[in-house]
C-alpha cells in the first residue's frame, strides 16, 4: 500500500473541504507525489477513519509479490494455520520450521532443533508450535523462544503426522515405528496406542474430542476412544497416507491409490471419489467442513465439495509434489506447500493462485525429458533426491554415480547406523528390487518413504533413466 494510494483514499473520505489545504500544498512542492509529514499529521486529524485503514487495508490489499512465502531452502513438507488465520507454521525437508506473519506476509522466527526433515507441524489453541521430525522427536515451542521448551522422545522412526487436540491439553504424533503417541502438553508420560502392521501416517482427533483417528499404510483407518474403549478398524482398498475429521464428524482419508474416502465417525463407509491426485499426500478440510482439498505427488490439488462428493475442480502449479495444505479461517483461501520450497495462496472457490506466482527459478527439473516413461517414474522422488552432483543432498542423497556404490557410502550424508550394516551395492538389479518389494522390506531401518512400483515396466524405466542421468557426464 502506498502514501499515493492512501492519500487517494484520504480525498474520497475527506471531501472537498477537508482535502483542499492538501491540494494546494501539493501544488507548492515540486515533488508533489507524496505528502509531507505536517499534510499527513493534519489529514490523520481530521480523519478517523482514515487512521483504521491505514492498518487495515494493507491486509486487505495483499502486495502481489509477497503473496507467496519463500525462506525454506527445501520442499515445504507441513502446514498449520492458526484458528484466527493471522500466524502460518511450515514445516521443511530442510530441518526447519517457520514461523509466518500473515499480516505482514513476513517470517517472524525459525526453528531449528530437528536433525532432519520437519514432517508434520501443529498449533495449540495457546499459540505454543508443535514440531515432529523425522528424528522421532516433537518438540514444543513458545513464540519466541530459541529452543523448544518441551521435547518429547520414545518414538524410535520418522514422526509423520500431529495433532492437537480441541480442549488444547493433548499432541497425538503418528510415526512410521506404527505407533501413535497421546502427549499431555503439559508434560508427563505418554499413552501409546498400537495395532497398525505398517506406517502411521496421519492422526486427527474428532471435533468432541472423544476420540482419535489414525491412518495407516497398512490399508486401516481406526477410531480409537478416548476413554479407553476398544478401538473401530476399518479396511480399505489402499493404503492411507493423510486423513482429516469434518465438524459433523465425518472422516476424510486420503489414499495412495488417489481416491478420497468419506467415513461416518462409527466407522460406516459413505462415499469415495477419484481426485485425480495419484498417490494423495495430504487431505485438508475447510473450517466450515465444506471444501476437501487433496493434494498430490503429480503438482495439482483437487478441491472437493464434501458433502456432494463433487470434484469441482483442481489447481495446478508447477507440475512438482505438493506436500502439504491447509485453509484459512475464511474457508476459500488454502495454503499448499511443495517441492519448489514456497508456500502458495489459491482461491479454492475459484482455482486463481493469489497474488503473482514467481515460476523463473522454479521450472521443472524433468522437463528435458517429457514423454521420458523413466521421468515420470522418477517424479515422485524429486523432492528428496537429485540426480546431479552439482546440485548436492536433499532429504535423501544425490544419486549421482549411484551404480556400483555400496550403500550408505555417499561422503557427505548422515545415513542410518542400521543402512551402514547392509552389505547392498547399487545395480540395476538392485534398484528395481527396492521398489519391487518396498524400502522398509529391502533396506530395514531406512528413513525414505514407503512406496513400491508394482509394474515391472515402470521399473525397469525407472531404472534405465537412473542409468543414462546419474552417470559421468
Amino acid at each position: 500500500m502506498t502514501r499515493l494510494t492512501l492519500t487517494f483514499v484520504a480525498l474520497l473520505l475527506a471531501g472537498p473541504a477537508q482535502c483542499v489545504g492538501w491540494a494546494k500544498a501539493r501544488q507548492r512542492r515540486a515533488h508533489a507525489f507524496l505528502l509531507g509529514a505536517k499534510t499527513w499529521a493534519r489529514c490523520f486529524a481530521a480523519l478517523p477513519t482514515l487512521r483504521l485503514l491505514a492498518f487495515v487495508l494493507p491486509v486487505m490489499f495483499i502486495n502481489p509479490a509477497q503473496a507467496q512465502l519463500r525462506g525454506h531452502g527445501g520442499p515445504v513438507r507441513a502446514l498449520a494455520v492458526s484458528p484466527d488465520g493471522t500466524t502460518v507454521v511450515s514445516g521443511s525437508f530442510d530441518t526447519s520450521a517457520i514461523r509466518w506473519s500473515l499480516t505482514r506476509n513476513a517470517a517472524e522466527q525459525v526453528l531449528r532443533f530437528h536433525e532432519s526433515a520437519v514432517n508434520a507441524v501443529a498449533l495449540a489453541p495457546d499459540g505454543r508450535t508443535v514440531t515432529g521430525g523425522e528424528d522421532g522427536r516433537v518438540g514444543v515451542w513458545q513464540p519466541g523462544s530459541p529452543t523448544p521448551v518441551l521435547v518429547l522422545e520414545g518414538h524410535t522412526a520418522p514422526v509423520v503426522g500431529l495433532a492437537i487436540s480441541p480442549d488444547g491439553k493433548l499432541i497425538a504424533s503418528a510415526s512410521w515405528d506404527r505407533t501413535i503417541r497421546l502427549w499431555p502438553l503439559a508434560g508427563g508420560t505418554p499413552r501409546v496406542l498400537e495395532g497398525h502392521q505398517q506406517n502411521v501416517n496421519g492422526v486427527a482427533f474428532t471435533p468432541d474430542g472423544q476420540s482419535l483417528v489414525s491412518a495407516g499404510y497398512d490399508l486401516t483407518l481406526r477410531i480409537w476412544p478416548l476413554d479407553g474403549g476398544p478401538e473401530t478398524t476399518l479396511t480399505l482398498p489402499t493404503p492411507l497416507n493423510s486423513v482429516a475429521v469434518a465438524r459433523d464428524g465425518e472422516i476424510v482419508a486420503g489414499g495412495a491409490d488417489g481416491r478420497v474416502f468419506f467415513v461416518g465417525p462409527k466407522g460406516d463407509v459413505r462415499g469415495e471419489l477419484d481426485s485425480g491426485q495419484v498417490p494423495i499426500i495430504s487431505v485438508a478440510l475447510s473450517p466450515d467442513s465444506t471444501l476437501a482439498a487433496a493434494a498430490g505427488i503429480r503438482g495439482s490439488v483437487a478441491i472437493i465439495e464434501r458433502k456432494a462428493r463433487t470434484l469441482v475442480r483442481t489447481l495446478v502449479g508447477p507440475g512438482l509434489p505438493v506436500w502439504a495444505a491447509a485453509f484459512l479461517p475464511d474457508n476459500r483461501t488454502l495454503m499448499t506447500g511443495g517441492t519448489d520450497r514456497m508456500i502458495r495462496r489459491w482461491n479454492a472457490t475459484t482455482g486463481d493462485h493469489i497474488g503473482s506466482v514467481p515460476m523463473a527459478d522454479n521450472s521443472d527439473p524433468l522437463a528435458a525429458f517429457s514423454g521420458d516413461r523413466g521421468a515420470e517414474v522418477f517424479r515422485a522422488c524429486i523432492a528428496c533426491h537429485t540426480l546431479t552432483p552439482d546440485e548436492g543432498n536433499r532429504a535423501g542423497p544425490t544419486l549421482a554415480g549411484i551404480f556400483g556404490r555400496k550403500i550408505a557410502s555417499l561422503p557427505g550424508y548422515n545415513f542410518s547406523p542400521a543402512l551402514k550394516q547392509l552389505d547392498i551395492v547399487w545395480t540395476p538389479e538392485t534398484v528395481s528390487k527396492l521398489f519391487e518389494i518396498g524400502p522398509m522390506q529391502y533396506t530395514p531401518g531406512t528413513k525414505m518413504p514407503e512406496q513400491t512400483i508394482g509394474s515391472a515396466e515402470d521399473r525397469a524405466a525407472l531404472v534405465q533413466f537412473l542409468q543414462k542421468t546419474t552417470g559421468p557426464r
